[in-house]
């Protein structure tokens, strides 16, 4: 008998769990050429990138982000961040192919930021965050638990990295400067962090979302006294691949309401 052929989306979907759960290499009883590319697939990666510029050097990489810093903190409204965002161009993503700059939707005035990790191809078409599907049902379940009109949406980086690919660290640090600003001036009660990419990223840590998920930290900035409780939950995304796990993140949005709710986040200024 020929076997069954395998299970694509299945397969996919499990890559996805483990990548999500943090494992980020696998082990065979053979090593394997990982620098080997074929040639039709080496045709593609140098088409790709021909247009990127040159690796950022450390030089390069502080001056992106003391630009950023001087940008972020010459911002007094969230408009104008938007714009010193869309004027920045210290992050190398600007440059692989990105439409625009993608930096909120939502509330202005609400109590609950939430972040997730970049935008994604219908994003970077709409210049709005978390618009396509995944963003359809992160929408949907704020509704239900009747905090959408709450919230200002955003992510830790603002252009589309190439393939949907996860923003690296590199691209997220050059990027925090704005994002500590969005979270100084909303000054939210509660942030929701989707995901491991934002939650790492925002956190500064380097546990895995699995573990993350669901327990609630302490998101401090270092300068201006803002604080406020931050819940890593489960990426929308993810929950699209894995829709068991829609169970989990329910119950952390209901503790999120909750919290809400109850007046327990703090603020500063």
């Amino acid at each position: 008998m020929n076997p069954a052929p395998p299970d694509i989306a299945a397969t996919e979907s499990l890559l996805a769990f483990w990548r999500d759960a943090g494992v980020e290499a696998c082990f065979g009883d053979a090593p394997v050429d990982r620098t080997w590319v074929a040639p039709p697939a080496l045709k593609a990666v140098t088409k790709a990138t021909a247009s990127v510029a040159a690796p950022i050097t450390p030089a390069l990489a502080a001056d992106a982000l003391s630009e950023a810093r001087r940008l972020a903190a010459s911002a007094d409204t969230l408009d104008a961040l938007g714009q010193a965002i869309a004027a920045f161009e210290g992050c190398g993503l600007r440059s692989m192919g990105a439409r625009q700059a993608v930096f909120c939707r939502g509330n202005s005035e609400g109590d609950l930021l939430v972040i997730g990790e970049g935008p994604g191809a219908e994003e970077d078409a709409r210049g709005e965050p978390f618009v396509g599907k995944a963003g359809q049902l992160l929408d949907r379940m704020l509704t239900a638990a009747g905090l959408l009109d709450r919230a200002f949406i955003t992510n830790t980086v603002f252009w589309r990295p190439p393939g949907n690919r996860t923003p690296t660290p590199e691209e997220q640090a050059v990027c925090a400067p704005f994002v500590e600003r969005a979270f100084a001036l909303l000054q939210p009660k509660a942030v929701l962090l989707l995901g491991a990419a934002a939650s790492k990223s925002v956190l500064r840590t380097d546990v895995g979302i699995m573990k993350l998920r669901g327990q609630w930290q302490d998101w401090r900035l270092a300068e201006g006294d803002v604080s406020a409780p931050a819940l890593p939950t489960l990426h929308p995304a993810f929950l699209l691949r894995q829709p068991q796990a829609k169970r989990q993140v329910w119950a952390d949005l209901l503790s999120l309401a909750e919290r809400l709710d109850a007046g327990e986040g703090k603020t500063g200024g």
